[in-house]
């Protein structure tokens, strides 16, 4: 099979591809119906897992994909191709690990071509404190009118508005406003929600049932949207030294922590991958979000700004509405062979030193 077969146009047909491959492997298949989300037809909605667990396994190795639902397809692609290579399944049952594929954590915003899920929740920031995040990052209220105008496009006066407030505060000062996470205004961007959602929620059973009884847990988060075109940054969020020392074991000296100079991202509270922090305080983690870069930051931002403003204007036409969801989906999947190469390669080579080192 080529790496473009992996990849696929739509939810309903990644998730079909995924099952397949996952039952053919003859792994154990799991499906998480959505409650209440249905997809653009009515279809039903679902996080899917299959688990491939050697007798011998005393540690967990979680892919997940589908954390900001359009980011979904690529983390699928990646994974339906991992279904696919005989290789990594020979390493692993002669290993102690086990591995564990989430497919789509957020399948409304997959089917939907959303980043956030069905309340427009960003799921990477809603693992939080609530009654702290209530009052935090104050600085997006200034920025939200700038990012979502009235109108969409923005007038010359509104890109006036938000170009002044770059050339004042800074690119990064828009970034961090922007994107390290809101709770104030329901219908902004990055917004965290008042309470744990749905996926959260399912999230935290996965983990705590898949991770009972071993010994070391490792995190592979799939993303897409930051960083140089078809680069996978390995980034690093947790303030334990120790682990991070393994994650470069593990993972070469160009893992990056959130909040080292150079970094892609803000530095963000509330990410998903920090519930197993929560839930698993005495086993060994080690985790980390590779992230493969699509367009230039502001074309992301742009498409993003887009997405918000149709969902704080539902009533426009379904040209302008389809228009835009193309594009935020072509922010952060680049729907050629030679970016599917790149992400699945190094998606591939992330799972190996994860085997190599449970292995070692």
């Amino acid at each position: 099979m080529t790496v473009e077969s992996f990849f696929s146009q739509t939810y309903d047909e990644a998730r079909a591809k995924f099952l397949t491959a996952a039952q053919a492997r003859g792994m154990g298949v799991e499906r998480h119906l959505h409650p209440d989300a249905l997809g653009p037809s009515g279809e039903p909605l679902s996080i899917d897992t299959a688990l491939f667990s050697p007798a011998q396994a005393d540690s967990l190795l979680v892919v997940t994909s589908g954390v900001h639902g359009v980011e979904g397809f690529c983390g699928s692609g990646c994974q339906i191709g991992l279904l696919h290579d005989d290789e990594l399944f020979a390493r692993l049952a002669a290993s102690g690990l086990a591995l564990l594929l989430v497919h789509a954590v957020n399948p409304y915003g997959f089917a939907h071509l959303r980043r956030v899920n069905e309340d427009n929740v960003d799921l990477n920031r809603n693992s939080v404190d609530f009654a702290e995040a209530a009052s935090a990052n104050p600085a997006y209220l200034e920025v939200d009118p700038l990012l979502l105008p009235s109108t969409w496009p923005p007038s010359q006066a509104d890109q006036a508005a938000l170009q002044h407030y770059m050339v004042t505060r800074g690119e990064k000062a828009l970034q961090d406003a922007a994107t390290s996470g809101q709770y104030r205004v329901p219908d902004g961007m990055f917004y965290g929600g008042t309470a744990p959602c749905w996926s959260t929620l399912q999230m935290r059973g996965l983990v705590s049932r898949h991770a009972t009884g071993v010994s070391r847990f490792i995190w592979i988060d799939l993303h897409t949207g930051l960083g140089h075109y078809g680069h996978g940054e390995k980034i690093f969020n947790s303030p334990d030294p120790a682990e991070l020392a393994r994650a470069i074991r593990t993972w070469g000296a160009d893992v990056r922590p959130i909040a080292a100079p150079g970094s892609v991202s803000s530095v963000v509270k509330g990410d998903l991958v920090g519930v197993a922090y929560e839930l698993l305080p005495d086993i060994e983690k080690t985790c980390i979000t590779l992230e493969f870069g699509t367009l230039a930051p502001l074309a992301v931002l742009q498409a993003l700004r887009a997405d918000h403003w149709l969902h704080r204007h539902p009533e426009q036409g379904a040209a302008q509405a389809d228009g835009i969801r193309r594009a935020l989906r072509d922010a952060f999947y680049c729907d050629v062979p030679a970016w599917k190469g790149m992400v699945y390669a190094q998606t591939r080579m992330a799972v190996l030193q994860a085997v190599a080192r449970v292995s070692g």
